[in-house]
């Protein structure tokens, strides 16, 4: 097994730390390695505890580790939140063969050039997604390799944060030891494993149910056309069980996960569980159908807000469906509450692969999709299981700025 085959993706979420390894062989992906943690120092999907998110993800990174049998050395870190933003911009260049045909390096440069745009001073570029390229006026075109032309445009979202959120991502992934080989817009890789062809052209919004937080994706016309983060997500549910039955957090969450489910026409009144009540040494029995009284307001409040955004973006007569993934979606019976409040069709995406056949997994593996089928990779991995070496403190991941911006835009007159 070469280096160059192997993909790791780092899915850092508000309850849960993700570390997927996936192998490629002849184009196709095989998950090989698996390791999660709890998610210590993230409130709401936000970084608010660097150290203990540094130990929750090298926890993670171990518990794969140990699963394959490997060292860890470099990752592709997912990013979202709030913060993130998204502009179109237009970049043009002259073809530079002499023949006329366009190779890589053209492709690079006007790439390059549309990434020069004026940003805030505390923004950054952190990726860029091409729409379509445009050989002497001809539109439409998805790879222009080894055409012939003169003038070649490209059209293209440009993926910005702040600097203090995605710094502050990196230098975490850092002081675990681990070099970054690249920073994924989780909603990217989420639509690249959850959306077909189709939905992405006719207009659809992949929904991100986490935990600490609901990520809103809208496609249309093939490609990603608006993002949004909501702020509620299965936490608040764990939330108002906790009040609801007296409990403790921890029991709250075990009775979600075990008994819950999303509507009350579907729970069961004859199936009880008892729970340890705050303050008390009595344990109290309680209905399948009583914590479904709890559940469906706050996961009907959700859905509500997720159609509000949508509506306030401006995309509510643009949309044909919904794709729901994520962790709280696994409860039973969201799928029919769902199509219910959100009155239009809906379907919950899960991976294909064997391992991590969870709506959780959904980013960490559409980020090995979405590198497989757009990055050039480089090995990922060790193909041993060494020690991982320790940070300098510097990145190693290229940050892109000014500086870069001049350096990219000299080469086309050097």
């Amino acid at each position: 097994m070469s280096n160059n085959d192997l993909i790791v993706s780092l899915d850092i979420g508000t309850s849960k730390i993700r570390v997927i390894i996936g192998e490629i062989s002849n184009g196709a992906i095989n998950i090989i390695g698996v390791g999660s943690a709890d998610s210590d120092g993230i409130r709401k999907g936000a970084i608010v505890d660097i150290d203990q998110t540094v130990q929750s993800i090298r926890n993670a990174v171990d518990h794969a580790e140990r699963m394959v049998g490997i060292g860890i050395s470099e990752v592709y870190v997912g990013i979202s939140g709030n913060h993130i933003a998204l502009q179109s911009n237009h970049g043009v260049v002259a073809v530079s063969n002499e023949d006329r045909e366009i190779g890589e390096e053209d492709i690079e440069r006007v790439l390059q050039a549309a990434k020069v745009v004026a940003l805030p001073p505390e923004r950054e570029i952190i990726g860029l997604v091409p729409k379509q390229f445009l050989v002497d006026g001809l539109a439409d075109i998805q790879d222009p390799r080894g055409m012939i032309g003169v003038r070649l445009e490209v059209e293209c979202t440009i993926i910005t944060g702040t600097k203090a959120a995605v710094h502050n991502l990196m230098r975490c992934v850092e002081k675990a030891g681990l070099r970054i080989s690249g920073l994924i817009l989780m909603s990217l890789a989420s639509g690249m494993m959850a959306l077909t062809k189709d939905e992405k052209q006719m207009g659809t919004v992949l929904a991100d149910i986490g935990a600490g937080s609901t990520t809103l994706a809208i496609f249309e016309g093939g490609s990603l056309a608006a993002v949004s983060t909501l702020p509620i997500g299965g936490d608040y549910v764990t939330s108002d069980i906790c009040y609801g039955l007296k409990t403790q957090t921890e029991h709250a969450e075990k009775i979600k996960l075990k008994y819950g489910c999303a509507r009350t026409e579907d729970a069961a009144e004859d199936q009880k569980f008892k729970v340890m009540r705050v303050g008390s040494n009595m344990e109290k029995d309680f209905s399948q159908l009583d914590l479904a009284n709890i559940i469906e307001p706050r996961m009907q409040e959700i859905f509500q807000m997720i159609r509000q955004e949508v509506k306030r973006l401006g995309y509510h007569d643009k949309i044909n469906g919904y794709v729901l993934t994520g962790g709280s979606v696994s409860l039973p019976s969201v799928l029919p509450l769902a199509q219910i409040e959100l009155e239009s069709n809906v379907r919950i995406a899960v991976p294909d692969y064997i391992g991590v056949r969870d709506p959780s997994f959904s980013s960490g593996v559409g980020m090995i999709q979405y590198v497989t089928k757009y990055v050039r990779t480089r090995g990922a991995v060790g193909t041993k299981r060494t020690p991982k070496a320790k940070s300098s403190g510097s990145s190693t991941a290229p940050k892109p700025g000014i500086v870069e911006w001049f350096k990219n835009m000299f080469k086309e007159f050097i």
